[in-house]
């Protein structure tokens, strides 16, 4: 089933990174709607190696800022909610639940190589399904670079077999805070068909 027009504008041809935020929250309730929608599409072999911290708190949001770039600081500050996208190296351990029908967690164990690549790009794809998920809760979204990764893990992954990857900042987007949108690709440019 194809989605209508309005469907697809929502999730990509009039969406937006916002980059300001209105003052208006975003409920635990809604955070977990969007996990609860995004967690459903597909990584390899049912990996699921994305790990997501939540970032609402005063306090939690203060030990987020001191890992921003200066750019980035005040985008963050201002947004309701800021998720910290980061991938377990350990994910294969949980593939005895999540992939049953095969010995999937032998096909990682020792191999850090795989490890480290099947976790970075899975977790990297949860990341872009949570943008498309808050989205089409009617949440708007600024995924970001811009911090120092390793101040990330060690404030909120020391210890832990996680490593952050990016953030995406949550809520109801300012549209005064929007730059012009930028030119895609064409087709010819970015994609053949063989």
């Amino acid at each position: 089933m194809q989605l209508d027009e309005r469907s697809l504008d929502t999730l990509f041809r009039t969406a937006r990174t916002h980059n300001a935020w209105q003052d208006k929250p975003v409920s635990d309730e809604q955070l977990c709607q969007i996990y609860d929608l995004m967690k459903w599409a597909p990584t390899s072999a049912n990996s699921c190696p994305a790990r997501i911290i939540f970032v609402k708190s005063p306090s939690a949001k203060q030990r987020l800022l001191s890992a921003m770039i200066p750019g980035n600081i005040d985008k963050t500050r201002t947004a309701p909610v800021t998720a910290i996208i980061a991938q377990d190296h350990e994910f294969y351990e949980k593939l005895p639940q999540l992939f049953p029908h095969a010995d999937a967690r032998a096909w990682f164990a020792g191999n850090q190589s795989l490890i480290d690549t099947t976790a970075f790009r899975n977790a990297t794809l949860q990341g872009a399904y949570l943008i498309l998920a808050a989205r089409a809760l009617g949440l708007d979204a600024g995924p970001m670079s811009g911090f120092d990764n390793a101040k990330i893990d060690q404030e909120f992954f020391s210890g832990t077999s996680i490593k952050s990857n990016f953030l995406i900042n949550l809520g109801y987007g300012d549209a005064s805070g929007l730059f012009p949108r930028g030119p895609r690709l064409s087709f010819d440019e970015a994609a053949q068909i063989l």
